[in-house]
């Protein structure tokens, strides 16, 4: 029965079934176990020393970025009435060294002159305007 045009032969069917499944176990042992075991020791050294290098250029530009700003030596109360113009009122302190002091002089000025504003303001050395603090 058979034409001859298509035979089957069980012989060359084994042989390329097993030719395939050996090449594919080979390639499978090959990417699988061999290569890995390889290059392992060495991709784990080059993953830490990349996290060493992340940590230290963040570390690096951490410090660069946190340097000490230079803080005003001189801090000034500004008084601005309720049409927001600048106001100058007798008899009250209005230069200070420290800001706490300038802090706690303004909400003094503040329960004493309600319908008041103020701000406090300083001159910082790389600014060309008054840099307000707070604002009351």
């Amino acid at each position: 029965m058979n034409s001859g045009r298509y035979q089957f032969n069980i012989r060359a069917f084994i042989l390329i079934g097993t030719s395939v499944a050996v090449f594919s176990s080979f390639v499978y042992r090959l990417f699988g176990d061999t290569i890995p075991s390889i290059f392992w020791v060495h991709l784990k050294e080059i993953g830490a020393a990349l996290i060493m290098l992340a940590v230290f250029v963040f570390a690096i530009t951490w410090l660069l970025k946190a340097k000490p700003h230079k803080k005003p030596t001189r801090y000034l109360v500004k008084v601005f009435d309720v049409f927001g113009q600048e106001f100058k009122i007798e008899g009250i302190r209005t230069e200070f060294k420290t800001h706490d002091v300038a802090w706690s002089f303004m909400k003094h000025y503040k329960k004493s002159y309600p319908l008041y504003n103020f701000a406090l303001v300083s001159d910082l050395p790389n600014s060309e305007k008054m840099t307000i603090f707070r604002y009351l």
